[in-house]
């Protein structure tokens, strides 16, 4: 999959070096920044941009370049006041979409409470989970049985829309199985809907398919 996003990765620990090598596999163009040298240097040949520089400081990312960035990542968690300015930077210099690491609940929601669109604590989510979730609009919420397989909550792509289940033949046509089928976000899920089920925009499908899946959703809305 080939994209022309760009994310900002700030912060490369063993989270953000997951995170900015995830996204870089996917064909996207990624600005990855610390401040310590052995850190930039051992992502430099992965990513788009290796950069040595403070992200507290807004003048040094806007230098960088990261005010035209799609999204950000913010992926030290450990300093609370160095989580807290980046994300104010990055909301600052006008990244559309904030995402900030967080090493406990209450990290967690003073970062939301600054202006963070999405906090991840990394005991509970993979690097290369959030990476996944990042680069699809369509997926909802996204959990690893294996190498192979995942579950995915996923919104319902618009060609599918109007359609039966039986119609579409999801496990043939993508190698998709339906678990179940929320009406709208927040909504009980019903599980193993009819195959006469006609699906509508608002629907988010639970299914299990192979780990190739994001492709195959990114490609059902350009199609």
């Amino acid at each position: 999959m080939k994209g022309n996003k760009t994310f900002a990765v700030l912060g490369l620990g063993r989270f953000g070096t997951a995170i900015a090598a995830e996204l870089s596999e996917y064909g996207y163009e990624v600005i990855a920044i610390d401040s310590d040298l052995n850190s930039v240097e051992q992502i430099s040949e992965v990513v788009t941009q290796a950069v040595r520089a403070d992200f507290t400081e807004i003048d040094q990312l806007r230098q960088i370049g990261v005010q035209e960035c799609d999204a950000a990542v913010v992926a030290t968690g450990s300093h609370l006041e160095e989580s807290v300015l980046a994300v104010m930077n990055l909301k600052e210099l006008g990244v559309p979409t904030v995402l900030a690491k967080a090493k406990n609940k209450k990290f967690a929601d003073i970062l939301q409470k600054i202006g963070a669109d999405r906090v991840v604590i990394p005991e509970k989510e993979s690097g290369e989970r959030v990476a996944r979730q990042l680069v699809s609009s369509n997926i909802v919420d996204l959990i690893d049985l294996d190498d192979e397989y995942s579950i995915v909550e996923m919104r319902c792509p618009l060609k599918w829309t109007k359609k039966t289940l039986r119609e579409l033949n999801l496990r043939s046509q993508y190698g998709i199985n339906v678990l179940g089928i929320r009406k709208r976000p927040n909504e009980r899920l019903s599980i193993s809907p009819s195959a006469d089920y006609v699906l509508e925009t608002s629907d988010q499908l639970m299914v299990i398919a192979d780990n190739k899946l994001i492709d195959k959703i990114e490609a059902l809305n350009k199609e």
